[in-house]
């Protein structure tokens, strides 16, 4: 069954063919490590592990990579701003090579903890000043940049075409766009790809135009170029990305070696927070451990993106969020059931199910109708082991671990006692002692109205939230 995906660059569904067989070769645009990555950004990894997933999914063997953008991404898109690494450094008095490092380990460690696949090289910018370097002079050799007081230009002039990726007209540009930001550039729509450091600029390289440091864009080119060569078959990004960075990527490409570097643009909507615009300056940036400190579990976020086609915006409230945090349980509870199921399943209706999955999930990743599916596995009356290797099938697609269910359920059931909880479940154990069996109901109907269930049993009561 073949697998079809929406292209940006043609803006239509195309049935995807490799470039090499079986073998799949993908960008994706990584983190910049200058702060913590929030739930909207996180929107975008489970998009890459989706895509990762149904390619493995479907017998390709990937070779991906992801950028750390560790330096060179500017505060504007318009060359304009400070390099927030340097400017995150400031702010928290440290060296920008430790603000690196850390955000670089709290991203990894929220990627594991949304079972998100790590692509097979990571690749950080400053490790690769090298190759960039190499891009750009390449560039100025091809005629298409130029040197400025402040730094290497890309000549847009110079393509047959620009923009190719955004479909709009070169002066609705976002790059650029104010003519005053470097009067001896060519085109206030040229971009940097080198940009020469002020003397108290802390991140900074030896080149051939003195102390400098790469612009955001070369290094995605240069770094998908060293690992998958002039062509590969698939990038990756938000649609943020779209009208700036991933038009320039395909810029740079086009004037080093005349290619569009990627066959397939694949983007991935914005998400909003209560219907609105996810920004710090409203406070609403959360993070995974903002999810967690409401009893969320990054799972049942990951579980939440399957709810909205990757196409489409998806509006994010705690009320949904926590829907979904039951609906993940639910699943689990679900899947545990057929675990323990005796009845026997057709191979027919397994092969249907089978079928109906592959069907979605190679339509443009329709993620909310696999779920569908899913679902109605779950609920199916015929309890069945069958079912359930058929969900731990499905799982290698979703990632959401299902094969721990019990686990998740069993830590679920573990509550942190507030001591006035304490003393009334020992009141309570005092009352059974003496068998005192109304006082006994009393403090259970206490415990309940205050949120917390009692289970009488062998081992002794059992205490769980309501």
């Amino acid at each position: 069954m073949p697998i079809q995906l929406y292209n940006t660059l043609t803006r239509t569904k195309e049935i995807f063919k490799p470039l090499e067989q079986k073998n799949v070769r993908i960008y994706s645009c990584g983190p910049t490590v200058y702060s913590y990555a929030h739930i909207g950004n996180f929107r975008a990894y489970i998009f890459m592990d989706t895509l990762r997933r149904v390619l493995e999914y479907n017998g390709y063997n990937l070779k991906h990579v992801m950028n750390i953008t560790d330096v060179g991404h500017l505060e504007s898109d318009a060359d304009e701003g400070e390099d927030k690494m340097e400017k995150a450094a400031r702010k928290e008095n440290k060296n920008p090579y430790e603000i690196a490092k850390y955000y670089t380990d709290i991203f990894f460690r929220d990627m594991e903890r949304l079972n998100i696949e790590k692509p097979e090289i990571i690749a950080k910018a400053t490790e690769h000043i090298a190759e960039m370097l190499e891009f750009v002079q390449g560039l100025i050799k091809n005629g298409y940049a130029y040197e400025t007081s402040k730094g290497i230009y890309f000549d847009i002039s110079k393509l047959d075409k620009y923009p190719v990726l955004s479909n709009r007209k070169i002066d609705e540009q976002i790059a650029g766009a104010r003519v005053d930001v470097d009067i001896e550039k060519k085109s206030p729509y040229d971009f940097a790809l080198w940009i020469k450091a002020p003397e108290n600029h802390i991140m900074k390289w030896e080149s051939p135009w003195g102390l400098s440091y790469p612009g955001w864009h070369i290094e995605c080119s240069a770094m998908g170029k060293k690992y998958l060569g002039d062509q590969f078959d698939i990038h990756t990004g938000g649609i943020d990305h779209i009208p700036t960075h991933h038009e320039n990527e395909i810029a740079q490409s086009k004037g080093l070696t005349g290619k569009i570097p990627a066959k397939f643009w694949m983007h991935v909507e914005f998400l909003q927070v209560d219907g609105g615009k996810m920004s710090k300056s409203l406070g609403n940036t959360y993070t995974l451990d903002n999810l967690q400190e409401r009893e969320i579990e990054p799972l049942a976020y990951k579980l939440f993106c399957f709810t909205a086609h990757y196409r489409t915006k998806l509006n994010f409230t705690f009320e949904t969020a926590l829907a979904t945090q039951k609906a993940l349980m639910r699943l689990r509870e679900g899947f545990l059931k057929h675990l323990e199921g005796k009845e026997n399943i057709e191979e027919k209706q397994i092969k249907e199910y089978e079928n109906k999955f592959l069907e979605t999930i190679n339509d443009d990743l329709n993620m909310p109708a696999a779920m569908g599916i899913v679902w109605e596995i779950v609920r199916n009356n015929s309890k069945s082991k069958q079912l359930a290797n058929l969900l731990l099938k499905f799982d290698k697609v979703l990632g959401l671990d299902l094969e721990n269910s019990k686990k998740y359920l069993d830590e679920s059931k573990k509550v942190e006692l507030p001591e006035e909880i304490k003393e009334l479940i020992e009141k309570r154990k005092k009352a059974r002692e003496n068998k005192d069996w109304a006082l006994s109901d009393e403090i259970r109907d206490i415990l309940k109205q205050k949120g917390y269930i009692i289970k009488d049993s062998k081992e002794g009561m059992l205490v769980e939230k309501a």
